[in-house]
């Protein structure tokens, strides 16, 4: 199979009508062999889908017919296998979940900067580097001196924020996450919030490590991505970790030395968070996958 493309976009607008978009959008992928996911709310659209370069434009395509998304960007990777079992598109209250209602990234939001510019930045010793996403994101990556906020889901970053930063004393606050869509909340939401010094990285991690050769990086690690490539790294070259099928853990071979690891069953960070009857489905489900695998075929749960 040739290289396929990856694309993963977002855009905070108003979409009311997003319930009526999806069959239109589901139909079109469907059609030109396009699989991913993608969410749609109130408050915009945000995805990642991959298949052959001209289906994948033409999705894209379709969406900028929409005046609302016609200046819709994207970044492009590639994979030399689907990184998709199927295609989604789910509407959602949030196209990024904070709960937090109030906060409008189209209306006020940190200052952009360029990865080529990053480095000055989150280098300058007064300046707090925070790292908004989830732990096990962390966990394998991340940039010199950001701080972890230890996250299991992105909801717990307010209170967080609340805790750790005096809006009185004016810091200066630079933010960052995969893509770019969490540090759009982040930074409104610090920006609401009275802090006036907020930045975030144009592009998210995706972009720096596209842009910044490895030489001049201050990247850390690889980045975890939301699909069956599980992390990248500099030049958006495919890591070399693996998910775990239970809890969607990145694992390492050494994990899978662990006695707690089970293809598709568990490991060591979930072997004491799911029941025996939840274990014998994931087993199931891994049996499905390897008769699937022997048939030459994906397996599509």
């Amino acid at each position: 199979m040739s290289q396929l493309l990856v694309a993963a976009f977002y855009k905070f607008v108003r979409l009311q009508d997003h319930a009526a978009l999806q069959e239109g959008i589901q139909s079109c992928c469907d059609t030109n062999d396009v699989r991913g996911i993608i969410l749609l709310a109130n408050e915009g659209i945000n995805s990642t889908i991959a298949g052959p370069r001209d289906g994948v434009m033409a999705v894209l395509d379709f969406l900028r017919t929409d005046p609302r998304l016609a200046d819709l960007q994207w970044k492009e990777s590639s994979a030399s296998k689907q990184p998709f079992r199927k295609m989604r598109v789910r509407l959602k209250k949030e196209i990024v979940t904070m709960g937090m209602p109030d906060i409008d990234p189209t209306h006020l939001v940190g200052t952009y900067v360029q990865a080529e510019e990053w480095n000055e930045l989150i280098s300058d010793p007064e300046v707090i580097v925070i790292d908004t996403r989830n732990d096990y994101e962390v966990e394998i990556g991340s940039f010199e001196r950001a701080i972890n906020p230890n996250l299991k889901t992105f909801g717990e970053l307010p209170q967080w924020l609340e805790q750790q930063l005096d809006v009185e004393s004016q810091p200066r606050v630079a933010m960052f996450c995969t893509g770019g869509i969490r540090c759009e909340k982040s930074t409104a939401l610090l920006k609401q919030a009275g802090i006036k010094e907020v930045y975030h990285l144009d592009g998210g991690i995706l972009k720096y490590l596209e842009r910044i050769p490895e030489d001049k990086s201050l990247w850390q690690g690889q980045c975890f991505v939301f699909d069956e490539r599980v992390s990248v790294g500099h030049g958006l070259e495919v890591g070399e970790y693996e998910l775990c099928r239970a809890c969607r853990y990145p694992l390492q071979d050494s994990d899978k030395d662990s006695e707690y690891y089970v293809e598709g069953v568990s490991c060591a960070r979930c072997h004491d968070q799911t029941s025996d009857e939840q274990k014998a489905r994931f087993a199931d489900r891994q049996r499905q996958i390897e008769l699937a695998r022997q048939r030459g075929q994906n397996h599509m749960s």
